[in-house]
This record gives C-alpha cells, structure tokens and sequence, in this order.
C-alpha cells in the first residue's frame, strides 16, 4: 500500500489540520468488550504501524477504551509521532470494575480524563477533543451539555486542547455548543440502515464541519444485510467495504475511522479508498435505510 492510495478518497479540513477521508479508529485494540488488555500487544501494534506505513493522518480514540490500554498502545507503537497525525479522543465517561460505562461529566472528572489521555499518549496539547454526551448512553438524548462544554473551553484556553468536537448529540446540541465554543466535528451513530442524521449531515456540510459516523455496520436487519451483501457480491467486495463506500459517497464531509484489530482487515478497510461503487448499486444502498435496530454505545 501507498499512500496516493490512500488519497484517492480525498481529505477534509479536521479544526486547523487537512486529514485524509479514511482514517482508524482505535477502540478495538481493548480487550474484548473494550475492556483490558489486547490479546496480543505486538499484533495491535502492529496495526497501528501498518495505518501510519499506509498514509492514515488520523486516529480516533480515547482514555476510556480499556480503559487507558488503547493510548498506552498508540505511544508504544507510534510515539514520536508523524508530524501530520491528527490524534482524537473523547472524554465524558469512566469504566466500572465490571466494565460498565459510568457517565463522568463533572468538571474535575472532565479535567482528570484530559490530563490521563494526555499522560498515555505522551502529548502536551490534544489536537481534538470530542466531549461525548451522556445524557443517553445508547445514543443521542436531550440535555444542556453548557457546563461541560464551559469546561472544555477552559481547558482550551490553558493551551491543553487545540479543538472541541461533539459525540453522540443532537442538533439542539450542537447548536447550543457552537454558541459557547467552535465546535470542528461531529462523532454520531450513522451508517446505510442508521440515517437519523441525513438532514444534520447536510447541515454541517454546509458549514464545512466533519461528520465522523460510527458502527457502518451497527444495527441492520437481515434483509439489509442480505441486501449489502447482494450488492457487495456484484461489486467484488466486502459488505464492509461496500458499507464504507457508500459513506464516502453520501458526503464530502464524512470521515471514516473504521476499526480493527487485524492488519489484514485493516487492508480491506483502506482499500475503499480505490472503491468506486456503480449507480445502480448506490440506488440499491440507498434503499436499505427503513427498520433499523439499536446498537450498543460507543
């Protein structure tokens, strides 16, 4: 792989930094359920190296996916840092001794998980910083996310964080954000089946915001999987693939940052890059979106 490969799906401006559509994202190199050590370190390593080898400028993760394990990794692998890597993470949540998902938005648990990302990437300024919205664990719930965002903003200005994104928020959301700080991305549940975003997508569009959509392949029925899979077979690829594809195509402003925990799957996931899907199976993916079902919290 090549990185002008990798530059065929095009690039997006990311807060003050120009990254590539297709980036990683580091959640699966957790143990399983997020949750402890990878089963083998030197393999999860190996995937982040991989990505960097690849041409990948931008890698999403956070403190509390392992929790701590998945930063650790990354300084392993990667730290000095390539100059051109825009790093992401997220904070507003913590890990129960049982692997649970804790909300921990008060102003000191805001500012002790910045200063852990910062520790385990063994960085002095976070590029992004997406506060992701615990008002609903599964997915976007209505609530002031004010007192949080005033945190970030601070935090901002103490020099530690260069940009504020938002995760897992509605449109009330992040018109409320914008009037407090810029806001430079969007993190949500989107994919073929999952489309309550289609109208916000555009939105930020226009306004030249990323959308970073999360689970492509979260929450389909078996006649929408069947469906991908028919067309995924007609266009010689992996449902992945195809699902990937198409959300290259559905707007100029979405990033991607599929995960894995496997160099090889990580080859299948760039290679969309050089995906071009027909009209006919677009008109097909197009209709997948009726009766979604619900997926875990990310």
């Amino acid at each position: 792989m090549t990185t002008p490969r990798l530059d065929k799906a095009g690039t997006y401006k990311l807060g003050h930094r120009t990254v590539k559509r297709l980036g990683y994202g580091a959640m699966q190199l957790a143990g399983p359920g997020v949750f402890g050590p990878p089963k083998d370190p030197a393999a999860a390593r190996a995937v982040l190296r991989e990505a960097i080898a690849a041409g990948v400028n931008h890698i999403d993760t956070s403190d509390f996916y392992g929790p701590h394990v998945t930063n650790q990794t990354i300084r392993a692998a990667l730290h000095p840092y390539p100059d051109d890597l825009v790093i992401v993470t997220k904070i507003s949540a913590r890990r129960g001794a049982d692997a649970s998902w804790i909300p921990a938005m008060s102003p000191a648990e805001l500012t002790q998980a910045l200063h852990d990302n910062l520790r385990n990437l063994g960085i002095d300024v976070i590029e992004v910083v997406n506060f992701r919205s615990m008002h609903g664990i599964h997915g976007p719930a209505e609530g002031s996310i004010e007192p949080q965002l005033t945190v970030l903003a601070d935090l901002q200005r103490q020099g530690l964080i260069r940009h504020i994104g938002l995760s897992n928020v509605t449109p009330a959301q992040i018109a409320e954000g914008r009037r407090i700080c810029e806001i430079v991305c969007v993190q949500n549940q989107y994919n073929l089946a999952h489309r309550d975003d289609d109208a916000l997508i555009d939105a930020l569009a226009r306004d030249g915001i990323p959308y970073v959509p999360f689970f492509p392949l979260g929450g389909f029925t078996p006649l929408q999987s069947s469906t991908l899979s028919k067309v995924a077979e007609g266009a010689g690829a992996t449902p992945m693939q195809v699902a990937l594809a198409w959300l290259l195509r559905r707007a100029p402003n979405i990033l991607l940052i599929p995960g894995t925990s496997s160099v090889a799957h990580l080859r299948e996931n760039l290679d969309v890059a050089e995906l071009e899907l027909s009209e006919d199976a677009m008109r097909e993916l197009n209709g997948i979106a009726a009766h979604s079902e619900k997926t875990p919290a990310h």
